[in-house]
């Protein structure tokens, strides 16, 4: 069974820790168990009621009204929301139940249906990023198990392959961007959905993927000559210096703009050049 901390509930539902603290105090709904040291510690099945409450209240419901409904009740109200962004966070968290659970054939299913009835196109913007943004904090402080991580990402992976060979946009620009992940980064995801992102904008894209090592997007960045270079750092090996890699970058390409996102950069504390002095900037 998963435990998870009161900062990890706060990244999956929204509803600051403060909150949590207060609903406990004055409702019956949440009965955390305490370490050692009086650290409140939640299982999956108190996760998955608060993420509950949390869409009703979002939605329009009391706390004091929801606190008297029982499982059966709170479920057939979230089933009776029907606006539009209620029910996609209803699904969202109903993927994030059945990834605690290991349960990936209903994972894969509700994936699948939602694919059937909106699209690819519209699954990875209202769905599949969504889900990976509530779930990231938990991947990075390994408050996910590494099986429950590999059956998921592979799963998503294959959605967001598929979308990317279907995409097709109506406007057509003149630029390209080669995306690559560093050597010892295998968190793909959001690499691929940038991918996506960048070719539904109708960029053209050179991907790739993870793990890379420098010298050989040196090559291609010569034979190819992209507009843009794209990197994504999510969970480097122990060995990775940001200081040294962003230095790498600049004396490898010196005259091609590079974009760094994710994670990482959050801890990157030296200042860095605003857009306005990029002499290529990247189109809207």
């Amino acid at each position: 069974m998963n435990s998870f901390t009161i900062k990890d509930l706060e990244n999956l539902s929204g509803i600051k820790a403060h909150t949590i603290r207060i609903w406990e105090q004055r409702y019956s709904f949440l009965k955390p168990n305490r370490t050692g040291t009086n650290i409140r510690v939640y299982s999956n099945d108190e996760l998955k009621t608060l993420l509950n409450v949390a869409l009703l209240n979002k939605y329009g419901f009391k706390i004091s009204r929801i606190d008297k409904m029982n499982e059966s009740e709170i479920n057939d109200k979230i089933l009776s929301l029907n606006q539009q962004e209620a029910l996609q966070e209803r699904i969202v968290n109903m993927l994030i139940k059945h990834m605690i659970e290991l349960d990936i054939e209903a994972f894969e299913e509700l994936l699948n249906d939602f694919i059937a009835t909106k699209g690819i196109e519209k699954t990875i913007p209202q769905i599949i990023f969504p889900f990976l943004e509530k779930i990231g904090i938990l991947w990075l402080t390994n408050h996910i198990n590494p099986g429950q991580e590999h059956l998921v990402t592979t799963l998503i992976r294959q959605k967001l392959i598929v979308g990317i060979d279907h995409v097709r946009s109506t406007v057509k620009i003149d630029k390209s961007v080669l995306l690559f992940l560093p050597e010892t980064e295998y968190h793909e995801l959001s690499l691929l959905f940038m991918n996506y992102m960048f070719k539904s904008k109708g960029v053209s894209t050179i991907y790739l993927g993870c793990s890379i090592p420098l010298r050989d997007v040196e090559y291609l960045v010569k034979l190819k000559k992209p507009d843009y270079i794209y990197t994504h750092l999510t969970s480097v090996g122990p060995r990775f210096n940001f200081e040294r890699f962003i230095d790498n970058l600049s004396k490898s390409f010196p005259k091609t703009p590079v974009i760094i996102s994710g994670y990482l950069t959050n801890t990157y504390e030296k200042k860095v050049l605003p857009p306005s002095t990029s002499k290529n900037p990247m189109p809207k």
